[in-house]
């Protein structure tokens, strides 16, 4: 009995021995990978580290909020975010965001949001003027987006003029470039003409009369005496002579 318990052992032992080194060999399967959501432009700006004042102007106005939003609701042909750094607001003159109304603010964040994904090479085909997502009463903002022969991207917005920098985001759907000035859109902050002169208020004739002047005597007239007096002068001067004569005839009989 004790030497069959032994075989019994043995045979355990030699199971083991051969299946351990099978177990030691195998790999530990790989974790799944986490699912990648959609790009979040807060995040993007933030990881960047000098965007303070352009994150504080989009939460303000919500443009972070709706931008996030359509990115997870539909990519669609995607976004481009040419986003100012902190030292390029500090260029601008004092109180020039102050002096934006709220829906002024929302533009000016829209026209740094293109509604279309540009790589730094797709760039150099856009075709000018280039939609931004800012609009107003004559349309939608624009800008003008060229490369030069270094390849180097340039904006123009017609008041200001910049280059584009750093790539903070640059895949799909999302493109986040940096830029070193505020893109100032024209029609917020270009020249206004000149307001048209009103014009002149006509005058009103003269009461009882025309407008017309008076027309002036001959030359050479010096009886400034009206018609209406000299026929009476001479009617009084004839009656007068009648009476003398006919005083004198009496005076004969």
């Amino acid at each position: 009995m004790a030497a069959a318990r032994a075989r019994r052992l043995l045979a355990a032992a030699a199971f083991v021995a051969l299946a351990l080194p099978a177990a030691l060999c195998q790999k530990a399967a790989p974790a799944p990978a986490a699912a990648k959501g959609p790009p979040n432009v807060t995040a993007i700006l933030e990881k960047g580290g000098q965007f303070t004042t352009f994150m504080r102007l989009m939460k303000s106005t919500q443009q972070d909020t709706q931008l996030n939003s359509q990115l997870n609701n539909s990519f669609g042909s995607g976004y481009t975010v040419l986003a100012p750094t902190d030292s390029a607001f500090n260029s601008l003159k004092p109180g020039t965001l102050n002096k934006l109304s709220q829906q002024e603010q929302v533009s000016l964040v829209q026209y740094h949001i293109l509604p279309q994904f540009y790589s730094l090479d797709s760039f150099e085909t856009a075709s000018n003027p280039v939609r931004t997502q800012a609009s107003g009463s004559d349309g939608p903002y624009t800008l003008n987006i060229t490369a030069d022969s270094s390849n180097q991207v340039n904006v123009s917005t017609g008041v200001v003029a910049t280059s584009v920098g750093t790539a903070l985001s640059s895949a799909q759907p999302l493109a986040v470039y940096s830029v070193d000035k505020v893109l100032l859109p024209n029609d917020l902050f270009g020249v206004k003409p000149p307001a048209s002169a009103p014009p002149a208020p006509a005058k009103k004739p003269s009461k009882g009369g025309s407008s017309s002047s008076v027309a002036e005597a001959p030359a050479g007239a010096s009886d400034t005496t009206p018609s209406g007096a000299a026929s009476g002068g001479a009617r009084v001067a004839g009656w007068t002579v009648a009476a003398l004569l006919l005083g004198a005839a009496a005076t004969l009989l």
